[in-house]
């Protein structure tokens, strides 16, 4: 307890905003921390995407129940009653009474751990049956390289999360002037919804694909079936569609009026600015992750290695958008 005292106090800035927001990033990076010493110690990359998906949870629990762990803490040193706990669901339905969250904190906290729960289990059944991640190859062998791997993951969690960590690190009761539905809420949440969607089917689709190849029941080299018809990549797609909705939705609280005071920030455009940046971050990085660095690349390179000098691979990639799906 006096540890966890030590780390409110230390953090217990001025401004409401950053005691909340700035503790959980640095959560972030504390967490890959603790995850990546052993891992680099024993060279095994089996628990990284895992540990990663349960770095995403914990970061946006802890940015939604920081500011009633802080009111607790206060409580019990001055000798008075403990505050309860929000409750999710009664935030969600408007009857948390004054230490409720507000909906959208819940909703886009719920769209992470949805998020993040899926494809934290899904990588790892993965690596469990493969036996390894080819990606990490060489890199386990060397701890400096691999502990630069866990640092980016820190760094991808915590820019992927921005948007929903700002949010979140705004006072309750200043979000509860927002309107009750705004368009951005249904256009982000929409996006949200038709990304995840369009992740999940595609890698149903693929799983489905491998485990009839393992089967015998096709000869198929690589997938042109189902979505994988309309793009080359639309489990890449779909990530970066369900980011960009979750920005957007969040990208309307923080520039809205309301948003900006709760911030701390006087409006204006430059605030405006400093909103949408931290909003728009998330997409641009993952989007920028997929198409240049770790997504995109690295399956194009492998299967051009392969197929490259095949006929009807070149058909089809000449005929298969790279991205953006092509549904005409």
């Amino acid at each position: 307890m006096t540890l966890l005292n030590s780390l409110l106090r230390a953090t217990n800035f001025r401004n409401p905003f950053l005691r909340t927001l700035v503790p959980s990033l640095c959560a972030a990076y504390t967490l890959q921390a603790a995850a990546g010493l052993p891992s680099i110690l024993a060279q095994t990359e089996r628990y990284y995407d895992l540990s990663g998906s349960l770095t995403y949870l914990s970061c946006t629990a802890l940015s939604l129940y920081l500011p009633a762990l802080r009111a607790r803490a206060a409580a019990a040193a001055a000798g008075k009653a403990l505050p309860a706990w929000p409750g999710l669901l009664d935030s969600l339905a408007g009857r948390g009474g004054p230490g409720a969250l507000n909906w959208r904190q819940v909703v886009l906290s719920a769209a992470v751990g949805v998020w993040a729960a899926r494809l934290g289990s899904y990588l790892f059944q993965r690596v469990l049956a493969d036996g390894k991640d080819s990606r990490f190859d060489q890199i386990k062998k060397s701890p400096p390289q691999f502990a630069v791997a866990f640092f980016a993951q820190a760094t991808w969690v915590s820019l992927c999360l921005l948007p929903v960590l700002a949010v979140n690190s705004i006072p309750p009761a200043v979000l509860a002037a927002l309107p009750a539905l705004t368009l951005t809420d249904v256009v982000g949440l929409s996006l949200f919804l038709g990304g995840f969607s369009f992740e999940v089917t595609a890698d149903r689709q693929k799983d489905k694909w491998v485990q009839e190849k393992k089967q015998k029941k096709h000869e198929e080299d690589f997938l042109t079936r189902g979505l994988w018809s309309t793009s080359r990549h639309p489990n890449y797609f779909g990530e970066s569609t369900l980011w960009s909705g979750i920005a957007i939705t969040a990208g309307g609280v923080l520039t809205s009026t309301i948003g900006q005071a709760g911030m701390g920030l006087a409006g204006g455009p430059l605030g405006i600015l400093l909103a949408s940046g931290m909003a728009a971050a998330s997409p641009a990085f993952v989007t920028f992750l997929l198409l240049k660095i770790s997504g995109v690349p690295l399956s194009e390179k492998k299967y051009d290695k392969k197929y490259g000098n095949r006929k009807d691979y070149q058909e089809w990639k000449r005929n298969t958008p790279m991205f953006i799906p092509k549904f005409w």
